[in-house]
């Protein structure tokens, strides 16, 4: 059984390790989504290939499929862009915390993707065997890739915000202060 404290220093831990894989990667406002699943696929060794694709509705908004040699984030391509930024963040969320499979589950997004795989993918079928969709948040690895999510979109609105630009030493002191957040540092 997980007790409110366990979960409360899980969200504390995620929230440390999202702030130190940014500054690590030196992601910098605005956050570009994109930007960061390239700069984290250089850190890994390990590409992360992103694909908007016309996944049917009602199914999952995502899938992430571990394959050979890469990683491969399949999102709803008929959503809007702050959307489809939260998604890719989910399933990297997905990639982040190294989460299990779910292939055992059968997916009508996964198999449409195998009969019609987007224009550029090479993919062979046999090593898609990884794979996380993204349509419920019903257990805990789902809980946790949303979290990633909302962190992620969190700290980059944040920082995306102007700050209060004054020359005066006491405006600057009082931005200061009440500015709650100074990057991911």
């Amino acid at each position: 059984m997980v007790t409110p404290f366990g979960v409360v220093r899980r969200e504390w831990q995620l929230r440390w390790q999202c702030r130190r894989l940014l500054r690590e990667l030196d992601v910098s406002a605005p956050l570009d989504v994109r930007e960061l699943c390239h700069r984290l696929g250089e850190a890994r060794g390990r590409p992360i290939e992103l694909y908007p694709y016309p996944i049917e509705v009602p199914g999952p908004f995502g899938l992430w499929f571990r394959l050979r040699d890469r990683d491969a984030i399949f999102f709803q391509q008929e959503d809007v862009a702050w959307h489809q930024d939260h998604i890719i963040l989910h399933e990297l969320g997905h990639v982040l915390g190294e989460h299990p499979s779910d292939a055992e589950v059968f997916d009508p997004a996964t198999s449409a993707i195998r009969q019609n795989p987007p224009a550029g993918l090479d993919w062979d079928v046999a090593e898609d065997e990884h794979r996380r969709r993204r349509s419920c948040y019903d257990d805990r690895y789902e809980r946790e890739a949303e979290l990633h999510a909302t962190i992620i979109q969190e700290w980059g609105s944040v920082l995306t915000t102007a700050p209060l630009v004054s020359e005066e030493p006491a405006v600057q002191r009082i931005s200061a202060s009440l500015s709650h957040h100074q990057g991911w540092r």
